[in-house]
């Protein structure tokens, strides 16, 4: 693997930090006015010790963050992700043991400061917005997607800290914070795997007050713990009746001591990360949140943001397949030149290089709605506000509905492409990346997982089309987001007419009355949605973008609208043609 800053290193990256960013916007929502400041000023307690006290300060203690971060991916991380690879994890009677050097790694990154990355600063963590969060997964996720998903586990605290009652959360959040608690979340059952409203499970109130928990749960992430920290899992159990649904699930905390290990799976990638089968045998639970909301409210908010950690790591792990196929590219000589001279492959990094700009603003994109209403949300909590008055606020709930929509359309986006990306970068490699003496074997097994966990491209595809279609009518929240933005730059008449496209192809879907029909040509419509969304996205990014950079990322943006045409006007015959062919049973 290349050895270097993995944020340093990366322009594109650089210019969504230094320019692309509304940085002003996320400060405001993340830090309200400051107050976790000003309260320092007053208390002088500890945990609030680096709170910024203004914009300039918010945003260096960002950037020191992300070059910390980026150094020990580079220089750290990656440099042993082959070996941890090989190494791989051993079982025996209920227990997982992990490779030293990823222990070692992990232990670096929690004396440099950087593990509670996900946790608010209140209770011991480093207190990053969701577009830092994600700038720095993308850094881990480059190095080695393992290791990502362990940090990522190791700050699974959302969910506690959001909807726990504040014995919970100082009980757990600030061990978590401390390294000294992994997290892990148990929703999959063996017979049930995006099923969930039909979830076996069971929770038993017993005469003591205590819920205990029966039942197995499979592909389950770090339910072993890590290392000497043991795992808080977020388990999916149902208390109401077996017929019950949806609504007879609920939510519950069950310390991994609790419950057995039976196995690890044998998987293709990801070799360092335990996906484990648990037994529950009458293992206490501690109830979170109301029980009969398990599912409906409390899993679905923890799943968008793993949607969006999962996102954040395939664009991690293609923006390293890119960059070890670019360099190999550069330095392999055939028929007297280089190959990246040799048009077939020139034209194939082109491709790489132009997805890989588009899923990032994409993933960041995301990341900055997600800002723009959940720390609004946590911030009225700490001050005793209802969840009633907290959504009683109109830009509150215009960016959680848009959030909606982009988590599920970045997640599927994100993943298909550096599918995509990581299969161009072993064809680029050859023979040679056929074998394992190369990284980008590594890369390409390691991606697959990315566009099936947390929600597969076709779960994601159900997420999204409806969002899109009720998004787009007149007075539509999406059509109004995608309005707003192209009036703040001057759009080309090529985005004009990709946007055209986009609405026609949400008109003939509409017009359709035929259920299978709307099924079978959701994703056309979610992978238009993707296209033009990304277009818009790159084209508006040219303006703010630094001046040097600005030629290039033009050229990108518009071979990427050229490409997303093709999509649209591909897609829109296929929906006019079904049309005319009506589904059959």
């Amino acid at each position: 693997m290349i050895s270097n800053n993995y944020f340093n290193d990366n322009d594109d990256l650089i210019d969504h930090f230094d320019s692309l960013t509304p940085w002003n916007a996320v400060i405001d929502q993340y830090e309200q006015g400051f107050e976790d400041f000003a309260e320092f000023q007053k208390s002088g307690k500890e945990e609030l010790t680096f709170a910024p006290g203004n914009y300039e300060d918010a945003i260096e203690f960002y950037r020191s963050t992300l070059e910390a971060g980026g150094d020990i991916a580079g220089n750290d991380i990656s440099q042993i992700a082959k070996q941890m690879d090989e190494e791989g994890l051993k079982y025996k009677d209920g227990q997982v043991g992990f490779p030293k050097s990823m222990l070692d790694v992990t232990e670096k990154i929690k004396s440099a400061g950087l593990l509670p990355y996900g946790i608010h600063r209140h209770y011991g963590g480093l207190g990053l917005p969701s577009v830092v969060q994600s700038m720095l997964s993308e850094c881990v996720s480059r190095g080695d997607g393992s290791l990502a998903i362990t940090l990522g586990c190791m700050n699974l605290a959302e969910t506690v800290e959001r909807f726990g009652t504040e014995e919970m959360i100082h009980e757990f959040v600030p061990k978590m914070a401390a390294g000294e608690l992994c997290g892990a979340m148990a929703l999959t059952e063996p017979n049930y795997g995006s099923d969930l409203p039909n979830l076996q499970t069971k929770a038993v109130k017993g005469e003591d007050g205590v819920w205990r928990i029966t039942g197995t749960k499979r592909f389950i992430t770090h339910a072993c713990g890590f290392g000497d920290a043991p795992s808080i899992i977020l388990t999916l159990a149902r208390t109401g009746s077996t017929t019950s649904g949806a609504r007879g699930l609920s939510f519950f905390l069950v310390h991994s001591k609790d419950v057995f290990v039976a196995s690890i799976e044998k998987k293709m990638g990801l070799h360092c990360s335990p996906t484990c089968e648990v037994v529950f045998e009458n293992a206490p639970g501690i109830l979170i949140g109301e029980e009969g909301k398990g599912l409906v409210k409390y899993s679905m908010a923890m799943m968008n943001q793993a949607r969006l950690n999962i996102a954040a790591q395939a664009m991690g792990i293609a923006t390293a397949a890119y960059f070890e196929g670019k360099k190999y590219a550069e330095e392999r000589v055939q028929f007297g030149k280089t190959i990246s001279n040799i048009t077939a492959v020139k034209k194939m990094l082109e491709r790489m290089e132009r997805e890989v700009a588009a899923m990032r603003c994409i993933l960041y994109e995301a990341s900055f709605a997600v800002d723009q209403y959940r720390w609004k949300e946590e911030r009225g909590k700490m001050k005793g506000l209802t969840e009633k008055d907290i959504k009683k606020d109109e830009t509150f709930k215009k960016w959680e509905k848009l959030a909606s929509l982009f988590t599920p359309l970045s997640k599927y986006y994100i993943t298909e492409m550096a599918n995509v990306v990581a299969y161009d970068a072993l064809q680029i490699h050859g023979g040679s990346g056929y074998t394992e003496d190369y990284d980008v074997a590594r890369l390409y097994r390691d991606v697959r997982i990315t566009n099936i966990y947390e929600g597969t491209t076709q779960l994601q595809t159900v997420a999204c089309i409806g969002g899109i279609v009720s998004g787009m009518t007149e007075t539509g929240i999406y059509r109004e987001y995608l309005k707003s933005e192209m009036a703040g730059f001057v759009s080309s008449s090529e985005l004009n007419d990709l946007f055209k496209q986009f609405e026609t192809v949400v008109a003939e879907f509409a017009e359709i009355d035929s259920t299978p029909l709307r099924e079978e040509l959701a994703f056309e419509v979610v992978e238009s949605a993707a296209r033009f969304h990304n277009s818009m996205l790159l084209e508006r990014s040219v303006g703010r973008s630094k001046v040097e950079r600005r030629a290039h990322r033009k050229s990108l943006t518009e071979s990427y609208i050229l490409d997303s045409a093709a999509v649209l006007a591909a897609n829109l015959t296929k929906i006019r043609g079904k049309k005319k062919t009506p589904v059959t049973a």
